[in-house]
């Protein structure tokens, strides 16, 4: 109890010595903590106030706690980086305020400017309002100008007749039969088209007795031909084939008649049929002398007087390559002009002219008291005077060393073998055919024969016996292929002969060359011309001529053409006004109807020529958009379009005749799609192009991915059947203008040389008119023609890499030059340039234009073409001959004309300083 009690009260003695601890305990630790405030306050402020106010020491150096310089603090050498990085930043914060103040201003500046193009284009759109009112108010009026000097025209309805035609007006004798009445107009409309229906002749017995060969060729250009139709009811013309008949087969007469009055379309009379009996041989039987044909007009190669109407039925040409096209390789050339024999004649005379005439009647009444004048007898004796004279060499042998043709009575028969016949024509300069003595005998099938492998072989026909009518006469001048001399004058065919120059004898060669490839020479060509003579005398216009439908290759374009340096520095030439309006196209052709009435000699009986060479064809084209082509004047000048000006005035106008025109661009390419991009980029703001038609000539279509340039025009990709450099000439329904330059992927022109080369050819519109000029030479060690690269002062060909040609060409390449070349080009893959300028040379007779001094035109790093290899000129070599002997002649022509503007810089190499220069 008592020692609780002290506890508790703190008691003394040995229970009050833990309290004693306690309190020492505590009194420590307050003065413990009373000291660290002491330091941590106190001391602080004391060391601060020492540090910043006890600076009295005079001695520098003395000082221990006064502020120091800066270099005496960065003596430590962190301190020194310390310090450097604070003198960069500072710099870089007061380039950067700088920057901030001028960037400020320029967009105080800008926002001015923002404010002033608004303003602007508020006042273009005004502008453009009111342009835009002027161009409808203009055009409104361009409208109801056209409209009060230009009727309105349409379609006449098309009354198609009933199948009986029993009003149709009869004539008075089938030998009268004539267009005006034995044919039915109102079957053929001018806007027709000329249909024509083909009976089959499976259907009919007589089919039997056709010669096979006849009858398949004759099928087989009738399904191809443009003009036939399935639909006989709408029919202008239906045709029928009776022969060649086959000898031992021939059905009777009767039967044949009989057969063709019971045709489906025949309607009683058989007007609006032709009849066509075609002839292989020379001794062909006129089996339709004794039929009645009625109304129907005939078309065969052997006719009586008394059978034949003129201007109604046809004198065709035989058909010798019936199922085959003509072998050029075999075809003599034009040139040497004269041949070992001036002429020769090879022929029997089965039966004189009286002999032949007293079998049926008497010799007095068959000519109603005139003489007879068989003038055959005076022509052998002439003749073989001629060949022993000895004078010239000539060749005539009147009687045949074998068995001769069967021929009709008073006629010349042939001797041998067709290959002998022509064998002997090739050494004659001119070859005689002698008319049957029967002048009733207008013309035969043996006469046709003669005439037809004379033409083959480039001899020149002379004709003894004027009455004679040759085929196709009524729309072909044969005076300018061959000689029709009178019977009579046969005393005078040497001098005659003799007297004809070589330019004049070239002349009637190459004529009678064209006769032949256009008019005889295969199936086509004859059945052409048959449905072409009859269109003709009728009056229809041809159908246009067929275009290349483009399958186009869909491409996206986005990618914005930029502007090379190279391209666009022109210098001062003005490439020509700016064109804000959208591509236009050329005018169409619109002389269907009066070129077709009017220009009938004209347009069938020239040689190969600019103007012409078409419509006269059997092929019947009517190109759809190349009027200028054939006339290109226009009668006036516009204004600004070469109206006399100078300096800024003239550069600013394209002149010229016609009042606007662009060009297309077609554009060759296989696989090669980065130098092909940049080739469309360089065009980018070339003045005048209507469009870009790309030939995509590669199987492999082009990159998915590929983003083509827009260089302000369309470009049209054209997808192509086959890997053909011939594709480079097709006529695409996309080109849509007269003019056309051709150009290469890797070509390398610049704007004021393509727009100078479109200038020149406006101005020789029928012409090639490019850039780099090649020439061709002949090879006396070898006898041969050479093409030639090198730099000349002369050429006769341009490169078609880089060229400017009518679109009328490229109808002509792909469709009237011979196949063959075309199959060489695509055996090569080579010679399209010289193929293409072969054939205007042959139409034109005029070399080539050159533009500038430019002799290459690749672009500098661009992969290398075709041309690079070894063998492409061994293969153009082999081509110029190759095309020689199509062509039978060296259509080239050389020039030293050069065109070059007075803006450009031309420079000679120093061995070509005597080259003349023609501004």
């Amino acid at each position: 109890m008592t020692g609780y009690t002290m506890l508790r009260n703190g008691g003394v003695g040995n229970g009050g010595q833990p309290w004693m601890l306690r309190w020492s305990s505590r009194i420590r630790l307050t003065w413990l903590s009373f000291t660290l405030f002491i330091i941590l306050v106190f001391f602080p402020l004391i060391a601060h106030y020492y540090l910043t106010t006890i600076d009295d020491a005079d001695d520098a150096g003395k000082r221990i706690f006064g502020p120091r310089t800066g270099n005496e603090l960065c003596e430590v050498k962190h301190v020194q980086d310390l310090c450097r990085i604070r003198e960069s930043v500072s710099e870089e914060l007061l380039q950067l305020e700088a920057k901030r103040q001028e960037l400020n201003s320029e967009i105080a500046k800008l926002n001015l400017k923002i404010e002033a193009c608004k303003k602007s284009i508020e006042n273009a759109k005004q502008d453009l309002l009111q342009l835009k009112n002027v161009i409808s108010q203009t055009e409104h009026s361009y409208k109801e100008l056209m409209a009060q000097n230009q009727p309105k025209l349409s379609l006449p309805i098309r009354l198609l007749p009933e199948k009986d035609d029993s009003n149709f007006p009869l004539p008075k004798s089938n030998r009268n039969c004539r267009l005006h009445n034995c044919f039915d107009y109102s079957r053929c409309p001018l806007t027709s088209g000329f249909p024509v229906y083909v009976y089959n002749s499976d259907q009919y017995h007589f089919a039997s007795s056709l010669d096979p060969l006849v009858k398949q060729a004759f099928e087989s250009t009738a399904r191809t031909n443009v003009y036939v139709t399935e639909n006989a009811n709408i029919a202008c013309i239906y045709i029928i084939l009776v022969g060649e008949i086959q000898e031992p087969v021939m059905p009777k007469p009767t039967e044949i008649e009989q057969q063709l009055h019971t045709l489906p379309y025949w309607r009683s009379d058989g007007h609006n049929h032709l009849i066509i009996n075609l002839s292989r041989k020379s001794e062909t039987q006129n089996f339709l002398y004794n039929i009645s044909t009625g109304r129907a007009m005939i078309a065969q190669s052997t006719f009586y007087d008394v059978q034949y109407r003129p201007g109604f039925d046809i004198v065709v040409s035989p058909l010798v390559h019936a199922m085959s096209e003509p072998n050029f390789l075999k075809i003599p050339p034009q040139v040497p002009v004269k041949r070992k024999y001036l002429f020769s004649f090879q022929g029997e005379k089965v039966e004189s002219l009286r002999s032949s005439l007293q079998e049926v009647r008497s010799f007095e009444e068959e000519i109603e008291g005139n003489a007879p004048a068989d003038y055959d007898d005076r022509i052998i004796t002439t003749l073989k005077a001629v060949q022993d004279s000895k004078l010239d060499f000539v060749l005539v042998e009147f009687t045949c060393k074998n068995q001769p043709k069967a021929s009709l009575p008073t006629e010349w028969a042939l001797c041998g073998e067709r290959e002998d016949r022509l064998e002997l024509l090739k050494l004659s300069t001119f070859a005689l055919i002698i008319t049957p003595g029967d002048t009733h005998l207008v013309i035969s099938a043996g006469c046709v024969m003669r005439l037809f492998e004379a033409l083959e072989v480039g001899a020149i026909p002379v004709i003894l016996g004027e009455q004679v009518q040759l085929p196709y006469h009524d729309v072909i001048r044969w005076n300018e292929a061959a000689l029709i001399i009178p019977k009579p004058r046969i005393t005078e065919v040497h001098f005659l002969l003799r007297s004809i120059s070589d330019n004049d004898l070239l002349a009637m060669r190459r004529q009678g060359r064209f006769l032949w490839e256009t008019y005889f020479s295969t199936s086509e060509t004859v059945f052409n011309t048959v449905l072409a003579i009859i269109r003709t005398r009728i009056q229809i216009p041809a159908v246009p001529i067929r275009e290349e439908m483009a399958v186009e290759i869909p491409h996206r374009s986005g990618k914005a053409a930029g502007t090379d340096p190279n391209m666009a520095d022109n210098g001062d030439l003005d490439l020509g006004p700016v064109e804000t309006e959208p591509p236009y196209s050329s005018p169409k052709y619109l002389r269907n109807f009066t070129l077709t009435a009017m220009d009938i000699y004209r347009n069938w009986n020239s040689a190969p020529g600019p103007f012409h060479l078409f419509p006269h064809t059997p092929f019947d084209p009517v190109l759809p958009s190349e009027a200028k082509f054939l006339g290109s004047g226009t009668g006036f000048r516009p204004i600004g379009g070469g109206a006399g000006g100078s300096g800024k005035e003239f550069q600013a106008a394209l002149g010229g005749n016609v009042p606007r025109e662009q060009f297309t661009v077609v554009m060759l390419t296989y696989e090669r799609e980065e130098v092909l991009m940049n080739s469309l980029e360089r065009l980018n703001g070339l003045p005048y192009l209507n469009k870009v038609v790309v030939v995509w000539n590669s199987p492999k279509l082009p990159s998915e991915d590929l983003l083509w340039p827009d260089i302000g025009v369309p470009i049209v990709v054209v997808r192509t059947e086959k890997n053909s450099l011939n594709n480079r000439f097709l006529p695409w329904d996309e080109i849509e203008t007269e003019a056309i330059l051709s150009i290469d992927d890797d070509a390398h022109l610049r704007h004021d040389e393509i727009m100078f080369g479109f200038r020149v050819w406006r101005e020789a519109r029928d012409r090639i008119v490019g850039f780099p000029g090649r020439y061709h030479a002949w090879d006396i060690p070898h006898q041969s023609w050479l093409y030639n690269s090198n730099y000349s002062c002369e050429l006769s060909m341009v490169l078609t890499g880089a060229a400017f040609f009518h679109k009328y060409y490229a109808y002509l390449y792909s469709y009237v030059m011979p196949q063959a070349i075309r199959d060489m080009v695509d055996d090569y893959i080579n010679c399209e340039d010289i193929a293409m300028n072969f054939l205007v040379s042959h139409i034109t007779r005029k070399p080539p234009i050159k533009v500038t001094s430019r002799w290459t035109f690749r672009c500098p790093g661009c992969p290398q073409a075709l041309s690079h290899d070894d063998s492409h000129f061994h293969e153009r070599h082999k081509c110029i001959n190759f095309f020689v002997k199509v062509y039978g002649y060296m259509p080239l022509l050389y020039t030293q004309f050069r065109v070059d503007s007075v803006l450009f810089k031309t420079r000679l190499p120093h061995d070509k300083t005597k080259c003349f220069k023609f501004i």
